[in-house]
């Protein structure tokens, strides 16, 4: 059952038996960790096995860091512009830009970078899955196939030597 901030959803994802998938699209995906611990002791109490937790977010993978923020910042702004209009949030910034790429939910950079933010992520929040949204918007076609092939080539390897899993 996925959640995006509602204790109530993750609740009854643990009552319902479902596995829990938190929408973490701005933000530091640590605040997400009540939600996960809530889930888990949730299906504690209730005696059921442990649940699968994950987390879907947006994120770009390219060759260096610097073509990874250059190809995602726009269509950034035009999706925070969007979902902001429905919810209430001001415009977008370049220093929310920075901050979400730097500390927050949005997963673009290098292989390295992905991958590193990645394993942090699943290792402080106790995850079992991670679900990256390679496109933020309308990519170009070209961008969103070499970003979905570093990530199965060279992000989830690394992901995975980093937090000592079997390939």
């Amino acid at each position: 059952m996925a959640v995006g901030g509602n204790p109530k959803s993750a609740l009854r994802a643990a009552r319902q038996r479902f596995g829990l998938a938190i929408a973490v699209i701005g933000g530091n995906p640590m605040y997400f960790k009540t939600y996960a611990d809530l889930y888990h002791r949730a299906n504690e109490q209730l005696g059921h096995p442990r649940g699968p937790v994950s987390v879907h977010s947006p994120g770009l993978v390219a060759a260096t860091d610097a073509e990874a923020r250059e190809r995602i910042f726009e269509d950034w702004k035009t999706q925070q512009r969007h979902t902001g209009a429905e919810r209430g949030w001001p415009a977008p910034t370049n220093g929310q830009f920075n901050m979400e790429l730097d500390h927050g939910s949005l997963y673009a950079g290098s292989p390295e970078t992905v991958a590193k933010k990645i394993a942090r992520t699943v290792k402080n929040l106790n995850l079992d899955r991670f679900v990256l949204k390679y496109s933020n918007g309308p990519a170009p076609h070209e961008h969103a196939l070499e970003s979905i092939r570093l990530y199965g080539e060279d992000v989830i390897p690394l992901v995975r030597e980093i937090l000592g899993r079997p390939a």
